[in-house]
């Protein structure tokens, strides 16, 4: 079995050279999530190298809808890096012309005002936040036609390729712990594409609300010898609230948010090329 260090340079090829690779479980059928999280640093370190620094992390696979169409089953992480964040407000442009297979999901994104612990219930979880905002991660699959399990995708960027975040509403403000825990708990997003509903999904889908994904992820991250738990201004993407969609340049998507304080987006896509380091 080849290391952690030659998949990560497998992964990071592909990246730059927008090259698909066959899964790498194909010809290691015994790699598995562990092997995956520690490829996942080396992958990080290297970015690190090259300029990149983390800025949060997104959580993949909390929505249990989508679970059996990818064949994944449990919950993912991976690295957000100030390369392939945007901030955006009202009507917003995104180029997607480097990513492999793009897809958009809609998602609930948090933002910590201190480090968290493992051992917080969620309404203790609030107090570590200052603001939630809503936006959109563009995943993409060096993998052809989405052909993975899940120790693959989590070697691959968590298959992050992009995320724009709208604009935050601050956290707690004038609502109480117990207020917000039933906001995020029974909200929904619809999701347009050219001004044509293609899917509705509700918080229910990512392992019954996006706080729940936050927590989970905590306590996930606070196992992981390789990271440490994020701090202060640190953004969790908590996974997509609808399917993943695929998307191409020249396409307008627009989701409307029904039951929770945060601005609903407009997203158009271009053929443009991101640097890739």
């Amino acid at each position: 079995m080849s290391s952690p260090e030659d998949k990560a340079q497998r992964v990071l090829a592909a990246l730059q050279t927008k090259t698909s690779i066959a899964p790498l479980t194909d010809d290691e059928p015994a790699f598995d999530l562990a092997m995956a999280y520690r490829t996942s640093a080396f992958v990080t370190a290297a970015r690190r190298a090259r300029g990149e620094t983390p800025v949060g992390w997104k959580v993949g696979f909390t929505n249990r809808t989508i679970w059996n169409e990818y064949g994944v089953h449990a919950p993912i992480y991976g690295p957000l890096y100030d390369s392939t964040v945007t901030h955006v407000t009202g009507l917003a442009q995104l180029a997607i012309g480097h990513l492999l297979e793009p897809r958009i999901e809609p998602e609930i994104v948090f933002r910590l005002k201190k480090a968290p612990s493992a051992h917080m219930d969620e309404e203790t979880l609030i107090g570590c936040l200052d603001g939630v905002a809503h936006g959109f991660e563009i995943v993409q699959s060096i993998f052809p036609g989405w052909r993975f399990k899940a120790a693959d995708t989590v070697a691959a960027f968590a298959l992050h390729g992009a995320e724009a975040v709208g604009p935050f509403t601050p956290m707690p403000g004038w609502r109480t712990p117990q207020e917000w825990r039933k906001l995020l708990e029974r909200f929904s997003i619809t999701l347009f594409k050219d001004g044509v509903q293609v899917d509705r999904g509700v918080a229910d889908n990512v392992l019954g609300g996006p706080l729940s994904a936050l927590r989970h992820f905590i306590g996930e991250i606070a196992r992981d010898p390789d990271q440490e738990m994020p701090g202060p201004g640190m953004i969790i993407s908590t996974g997509t609230i609808t399917r993943a969609w695929p998307v191409a340049p020249g396409e307008c998507w627009t989701t409307r948010v029904e039951g929770l304080v945060v601005a609903d987006m407009t997203l158009t896509f271009t053929s443009g090329a991101e640097a890739i380091r």
